[in-house]
């Protein structure tokens, strides 16, 4: 699954990327792939339904979002920093091997988070 939107999230760059300098063309791929990532985790990856918690799920893939952002807008300040003009490929290349590392990280916490709700019996029909 986390796989998926690391991908979105590399198509979304290449895409932006036209149009934007690195760092918002990262910060606005990396927006949109996190909400939907959130949305994604929640009903496949830990199997939660329903509307509960939802905000509170989005909460922390924002509040993750920020050191994501932080990871990879490194990422690319180290790879400006170390060559002259780095060419589209090393620039997704860097991200992409940054955002793995974050999405562990989300991963991790989502699952903390989600684990209970997924895991809770389900009422039963009297």
């Amino acid at each position: 699954m986390g796989a998926a939107f690391n991908v979105l999230y590399g198509l979304l760059y290449v895409v932006l990327r036209e149009q934007l300098t690195a760092q918002p063309a990262n910060a606005l791929a990396l927006v949109l792939s996190t909400i939907a990532g959130t949305f994604g985790h929640r009903y496949i990856t830990f199997g939660v339904r329903g509307t509960d918690r939802t905000v509170q799920h989005q909460v922390l893939g924002l509040a993750l979002l920020a050191f994501s952002l932080a990871v990879t807008a490194g990422a690319l300040w180290v790879l400006d920093a170390t060559v002259a003009e780095p060419s589209r490929r090393q620039e997704l290349a860097v991200l992409i091997a940054a955002n793995l590392g974050t999405g562990l990280v989300r991963f991790c916490a989502f699952r903390v988070a989600m684990l209970d709700q997924s895991r809770a019996p389900r009422p039963t029909a009297p």
